[in-house]
């Protein structure tokens, strides 16, 4: 360790324990800028520029830089950030794994020490995005999900216990313990932490913040309890396992001021709705967001941590809370022991940042003034999550959507009466393995939807352990009895789902109270709704069972069935065939409901076209009414047993029930329990086979794990960076689209590319999984880019799905007519590769919104993509398109493809490009036309940084990295 500035100062980090620490008032006093007035966010990235510089990776210039912050002006510098550890989830750290299992091999090639890949910092995984909600409404669901879970992913999961015994920072969280966000709040954070290390000729123990980036865009959770971190794309996070600080811009610091109290109804949801919207308003795309002022102290902190998990969702690089005594309260309250919490509190304390800012203490880029009073119950949709709508204006809201036309954004139907209903029969029919439906008969004896839930009911075959047989029937049917009705708006998902909320504890035990009022009212729900909760942890299922709420919830159909991301990633599960049939056969905007913080296209499940986020007491009412097209504060959810029209009044409860139950719900202790000894925990875990070795064993017959393309003929030159000539179209997009659209996560569909080739592996439909599950396999991601359902492609007008045009020569000889060739994305990409041509992307503003999701960059190269011309892009996918070394280049204001009139005929180049290149530097896009017509179109480089030349010039960070680390 260095002391370049001589800061090392000692502190009481409490229980008579002497520590050190790289102090920031010390800074100051030197007359290194005026850290006291930097936002709290800002210092606790100085103290990691402060504490690492080295003169190398991070040099004396960067800690003057950053520590003379101007709040109205940033200085275009870029920052090193080192953090202290890593977290990922299994959909994204699967292939992460991979690609450092590749480099292990790519380096054994070489003739070196494979083990000199090896993470350099703490990694934890969780995992948490494989479980899939197939058995619903069951108390036996968690265990047969939990089968159908490791069934499904035995191959990824024996990988993943190859990693843990192949790297020795690298521990695994395995499934059903929670999510991985709830974890990392509940769990893995620990708000300080601290190594020996060598000074001069002295040990000393030297503590630092808990700093952090994880591969889920929603790693902002952990903002609020006061630690820095956020989410980047898993070829981001691998170049920080191996050594690579995390660069950045120096940002811009939004501070949102908080005054005054939710009122009586409105819950932490309703807030981060409000504030989603709101900042999405103000362009916060790439900054840091600072909450701060009397109303920021007055939220607890899972309030906090539910308004820092949205920070995607405004876009904003976080949504942080400085530290403060409910920050250290929370430690305790969750059972980090009396240590931890002391040098926590004392640490930020010696640092002079304990204490929520009140006005005037901070210097920030922009003030934005925020009354908690303002914030009214809201839900958000259909297809954005900053769309918030107040409740009272859904119904209206939802059947302005269904007439508008879909080029702006509506469902273009016409003419409709929302009161028309299609019969659907729930008996005689055969679910699909892995399903329950109804078995108990009701005929239609004028049961109005909302007024009857039947029972559901499966008996099935335990496997026996590691006999990876099917789970199955004992008879050859299963029978769904029973008649429903659904139309448009009709509730067919209504799911409490992991992400945002089940960390709150007040909005769970406001579902749960709303749950019980129904249950004694004598509501059901009807069974066509598809209901689901899936908590983040178990800590919440502890709390439920203990306030005794949990029995409501299941009479209702809200059994737990899973622990993690199940519905907001596509995790949703099929819907029963007869629904399914009606909504094709009636063309039907049918709605999901559910508590999570996405709702793109396609992204919940690819049959339901209106999906709204809300509050989980919301999900549980909107269930109970079984339709959207409602205004719950005014219009009866439903009639209980005695026939009486019931309002969603008559069910919410207020806000002194629900601190009265909170009263016993929570105990330090029941998370120590519950985050202890995890394989003990979970004997299917250990079951799992895994092999052993420094190098994995690539299996050519595994569909879940192949070693990708990105290292292939590797050499320690890199490439020069030239211009792109002569280039074709593979699409051409509009306004948000998302990194969902690009790289889906849910279903794989039969007839798509990625359907075709698993079939081509004697691979069944049924057996598909999910493409989130599929991501340690390039073959079929690749397959998978640009393949939702839901994704236009304007040079295929009037299309949904990834299809395009193909513009180039026959196989047969000779060109194409000027009018194209409709064929699939990524079959028009492999016979633009046969001739060598390169391929771009145009699309418009908010390009690859969204996950954190690496595939979509990673796909989006392995396809051929030299470049992606958008209007603006998302701060993490631009990023790891860089990383990837696709170029992202912006056009100016007002210019897109729509106003050029192209339509995917033409050819393009890219000129201005060479290895003396500069950060975000002009360049020109030529355009021919299909007549010969040429035009010249100025483009802005987004290659950002300067170190993002280098990993431009070497085809991405990982071959730039792994250079370095071969070349020492």
């Amino acid at each position: 360790m260095q002391d370049e500035f001589k800061t090392l100062k000692k502190f009481d980090a409490g229980k008579e324990r002497e520590g050190f620490l790289y102090s920031l008032p010390a800074l100051e006093e030197q007359g290194i800028g005026k850290i006291s007035r930097l936002p709290v966010s800002i210092r606790i990235v100085l103290e990691s520029v402060l504490h690492n510089c080295d003169g190398k990776k991070v040099r004396r210039k960067d800690v003057e830089t950053l520590a003379n912050w101007n709040a109205k002006s940033p200085a275009n510098a870029e920052i090193p950030f080192v953090v202290a550890r890593i977290v990922l989830q299994d959909f994204t750290g699967v292939p992460l794994v991979v690609d450092l299992a590749a480099m292990r091999s790519a380096v054994k090639l070489l003739g070196r020490d494979p083990k000199i890949i090896e993470p350099l910092v703490p990694v934890d995984l969780v995992v948490d995005h494989s479980v899939q909600v197939d058995f619903f409404g069951s108390a036996r669901a968690l265990e047969l999900n939990l089968e159908m879970e490791f069934k499904r992913n035995r191959e990824r999961y024996q990988f993943l216990k190859w990693g843990q015994q192949a790297f020795k920072t690298f521990q695994l969280i395995p499934p059903g313990i929670g999510i991985v966000h709830q974890v990392n709040l509940e769990y893995l954070a620990k708000g300080v932490l601290s190594q020996q290390s060598a000074i001069g000729n002295r040990q000393l123990e030297i503590f630092y913040p808990d700093t952090l980036v994880g591969t889920d865009s929603h790693t902002t959770m952990i903002n609020g309890l006061g630690v820095v971190g956020w989410g980047v794309g898993g070829i981001e996070a691998e170049a920080g396992m191996l050594g690579q600080p995390v660069y950045f811009l120096t940002p811009e610091v939004v501070g949102v001021h908080m005054i005054g109290q939710l009122r009586e109804g409105v819950t932490a949801t309703d807030l981060v709705l409000h504030i989603t919207q709101l900042l999405r308003a103000q362009k916060v795309v790439g900054k840091f967001v600072e909450f701060y002022g009397e109303g920021a102290a007055s939220l607890p902190v899972p309030d906090r941590a539910t308004i820092g998990n949205m920070s995607p969702e405004y876009g904003a690089t976080m949504g942080y809370f400085p530290v403060d005594q409910e920050s250290v309260d929370y430690l305790r309250a969750t059972g980090r022991s009396e240590e931890q919490c002391l040098a926590f509190e004392n640490y930020f304390r010696a640092q002079k940042m304990f204490g929520m800012p009140l006005r005037g203490e901070i210097d920030y880029s922009v003030d934005i003034d925020l009354d908690l009073a303002d914030v009214q119950p809201s839900v958000a949709g259909p297809k954005r999550p900053q769309d918030r709508i107040n409740l009272p204006e859904l119904g209206k809201r939802f059947r302005d959507l269904l007439e508008k036309p879909v080029r702006d954004g509506g469902y273009g139907k016409q003419n409709v009466d929302l009161r028309e209903k299609h019969v659907v029969e729930l008996n005689g029919s055969a679910p699909r393995n892995g399903e329950m439906f109804s078995t108990d008969k009701k005929e239609d004896q004028g049961i109005s939807p909302g007024d009857e839930r039947n029972k559901i009911e499966m008996i099935t075959n335990r496997p026996t352990p590691d006999s990876g047989k099917e789970i199955e029937a004992e008879s050859s049917e299963v029978f769904a009895r029973g008649r429903t009705h659904i139309g448009h708006g009709s509730v067919l998902i209504a799911a409490i789902t992991s992400c945002t909320n089940t960390s709150n504890p007040s909005v769970m035990i406001a579902a749960g109270l709303l749950a019980k009022k129904a249950v004694e009212r004598g509501l059901r729900v009807d069974p066509a709704v598809k209901t689901s909760l899936a908590p983040g942890s178990r800590v919440v299922s502890d709390y439920l069972q203990k306030t005794g709420l949990q029995k409501y919830l299941d009479q209702l159909g809200f059994n737990l069935v899973g622990y993690g991301c199940t519905t907001c990633i596509g995790n949703s599960g099929p819907l029963h065939p007869n629904i399914e049939k009606a909504i094709h056969e009636y063309d039907l905007v049918a709605a999901s409901v559910l508590s999570g913080n996405r709702n793109f296209e396609a992204r919940v499940h690819q049959h339901i076209k209106a999906n709204f986020l809300m509050s989980p007491p919301l999900v549980v009412a909107f269930a109970l009414a079984g339709r959207v097209h409602i205004d719950l504060s005014r219009d009866p959810i439903g009639k209980d047993r005695h026939g009486k029209e019931t309002f969603l009044r008559d069910l919410w409860p207020t806000l002194g029930e629900i601190r009265q139950v909170l009263q016993s719900a929570l105990a330090p202790e029941t998370f120590r329990k519950l985050y202890r000894d995890f394989a003990d925990q979970n004997p299917k875990w250990n079951e799992i086979p895994s092999s052993t070795g420094d190098v994995y064993q690539w299996d050519e017959k595994s569909d879940y794990i192949h070693e990708p393309p990105f290292f292939q003929n590797f050499s320690m030159e890199p490439d020069h960076i030239e211009e792109i000539r002569g280039a074709r179209a593979l699409g051409i997009f509009g306004d948000s689209v998302t990194t969902d659209h690009i790289s889906p996560a849910g279903a794989i569909k039969e007839t798509s590319p990625a359907g075709k080739y698993l079939m081509s592996r004697g691979i069944q439909p049924r057996d598909f999984n999910s493409y989130g599950s599929r991501r340690g396999n390039d073959l079929v991601m690749t397959r998978g880019t640009f393949a939702n359902v839901r994704i236009k492609n304007l040079m295929v007008p009037g299309t949904e799905g990834g299809v395009t045009k193909y513009f180039g020569p026959s196989r047969t000889g000779g060109s194409k007519n000027g009018d194209g060739e409709q064929t699939s994305i990524f079959d028009a990409a492999l016979r633009y590769a046969e001739t060598n041509t390169p391929l771009v992307i145009l699309a418009g503003h908010e390009y690859g919104s969204g996950s954190s999701r690496d595939w979509a960059a990673k796909g989006t190269r392995l396809l051929g993509v030299k470049a992606v011309i958008a209007a603006s892009f998302e701060r993490i996918h631009r990023s790891n398109l860089v990383g990837m070394g696709v170029l992202p280049l912006q056009s100016q204001e007002g210019t897109t493809a729509q106003s050029l009139g192209l339509d995917g005929s033409e050819t393009f180049s890219i000129t201005g490009l060479s290895d003396s290149t500069k950060p975000g530097q002009q360049v020109t896009l030529e355009i021919e036309s299909k007549d010969g017509q040429k035009r010249s179109v100025p483009m802005k480089l987004r290659i950002d940084t300067p170190i993002e030349i280098d990993y431009y010039r070497h085809g991405g960070i990982l071959p730039f990295v792994l250079r370095q680390l071969v070349s020492k």
